[in-house]
């Protein structure tokens, strides 16, 4: 598992993308001390930082260089301050990415694991679930059988990741329903149904039968 650093001044944001990263098997970390960053960094050792620019105190151009002064870790600027300049510079004091506000989520996910795979080649970058002859591969979001991959939906993907972290075990439709689209009341309770359907479809195309069973009144269970 990764480890994240996140230097974002606006809880929210840094809230948001801790939550999504956690869905990837990242843990996360945000500043709490915006005048002592270098001292969590030591403290956390993380794999990579996440970094905005305008930040109390001192801004993230300051706390790039002191922490290149010790450390190699890699670095993704993350800020609205996107002009020419601001890129250049940050490249020129030892980033290794730039991107900006607002950015999708899918996007800056994919920039952090590429970013990971560079610095740490495979040890950090070839993360698995398997369950059975099922396997799925959390960098690439797809899954594989027997070696023969099939391609997921962003939702399918989730779903499969929910029930193989769980084989074994009952998982309620609510707790997946979270998962995917979080306290979104106005989520139809169908949608999940739909989804389940085209993964299980996929499943049996690939040789692969009744690999999710529905426990009714309960949820459904992988691995049983």
């Amino acid at each position: 598992m990764s480890n994240v650093y996140i230097v974002e001044d606006d809880p929210v944001i840094a809230g948001a993308v801790a939550d999504h990263l956690a869905t990837w098997q990242m843990q996360s970390r945000c500043a709490k001390d915006f005048e002592h960053i270098l001292e969590e960094v030591e403290e956390y050792q993380p794999d990579i930082i996440l970094l905005d620019i305008k930040l109390p105190y001192y801004n993230g151009f300051y706390w790039c260089m002191e922490i290149r002064k010790t450390s190699k870790v890699p670095i993704i600027f993350i800020s609205s301050a996107d002009d020419n300049m601001n890129i250049v510079m940050a490249m020129n004091i030892g980033a290794d990415d730039f991107i900006s506000k607002p950015f999708d989520l899918q996007v800056l996910t994919a920039k952090i694991q590429a970013v990971l795979r560079r610095s740490y080649g495979t040890a950090l970058s070839i993360h698995k679930l398997e369950c059975g002859k099922v396997e799925l591969n959390l960098d690439t979001t797809t899954a594989s059988v027997d070696g023969s991959q099939m391609e997921l939906t962003k939702n399918e993907f989730l779903i499969l990741k929910t029930l193989m972290e769980h084989a074994g075990s009952v998982v309620s439709r609510e707790t997946i329903m979270e998962r995917l689209w979080g306290n979104d009341e106005f989520v139809d309770d169908n949608t999940l149904t739909v989804n389940m359907t085209r993964i299980r479809r996929k499943m049996e195309a690939a040789g692969v039968k009744d690999f999710i069973v529905t426990k009714r009144g309960l949820g459904y269970i992988v691995g049983e």
